[in-house]
């Protein structure tokens, strides 16, 4: 009796001990982010928060600011911190009529950096930064070479202004006349597939004295989705 006992409470011992594993294992998993059903109500959810991003967007100079705000505000990580991550490789072309936007001539040198801006796991944005080195301070150029940071952070103290040259809206939810149509899409029970760029920015900074430069195209990803819509997280 005393063995039979004695093997029952190891066996109690050995199930309380995997269970806290297993326990301990799911708590480690990534969490999914969450799915987008297609129906109407989500499509409707989706549309208006992308607007909301963009204008949100439209009216403050600094994207980086912008999109950790949007971050703490939807809980996308623990901490609502963007982290810049370069992206190595060679140089994009630069755009034809770019060096008359930043009012240089042909032989103003120009760097150029790419970069994806992450919050915790999510990838929100990759910035094409087309720069004039010669209108940053040294410290500014040194940092934009030797480190991650956002650009926009970088070059806070220039206190400058963001001038946008085109906001498009890459994916829309709704199709277009959706608001006079007779009824909206109907719902397919299905995940609502999203790609992957959904906003494209193209911007030119100024500083303090009017000069630009900057030049910048920032593609806003389907991440800035990535958590669960208010009509599926009501009771």
């Amino acid at each position: 009796m005393r063995g039979l006992r004695r093997g029952a409470a190891w066996s109690c011992v050995l199930g309380l001990g995997s269970s806290l594993l297993v326990s301990s294992l799911h708590a480690r998993e990534p969490e999914l982010p969450p799915t987008w059903r297609d129906d109407a109500t989500s499509r409707l959810e989706a549309l208006a928060l992308l607007q909301s991003l963009n204008a949100e967007l439209l009216s403050h100079p600094s994207a980086t600011l912008t999109l950790e705000r949007w971050c703490g505000a939807h809980h996308l990580a623990p901490e609502a911190k963007i982290i810049a991550e370069r992206v190595p490789g060679e140089d994009k072309p630069l755009p034809s009529e770019a060096r008359a936007q930043l009012q240089i001539g042909a032989d103003e040198p120009l760097r150029y950096r790419r970069v994806q801006l992450a919050c915790g796991p999510h990838v929100l944005s990759e910035a094409d930064n087309w720069y004039v080195p010669s209108r940053l301070t040294d410290a500014m150029n040194h940092e934009l070479d030797t480190s991650d940071t956002p650009f926009g952070k970088v070059v806070q103290p220039l206190h400058f202004r963001r001038q946008t040259l085109s906001a498009e809206l890459l994916w829309s939810p709704l199709p277009q006349g959706w608001e006079n149509a007779a009824s909206l899409p109907a719902a397919t029970g299905a995940a609502l597939v999203m790609p992957h760029h959904v906003l494209e920015h193209r911007a030119v900074l100024f500083d303090q004295s009017n000069r630009p430069f900057s030049l910048v195209i920032e593609s806003y990803t389907s991440q800035v989705l990535a958590f669960a819509p208010a009509a599926q997280t009501r009771p």
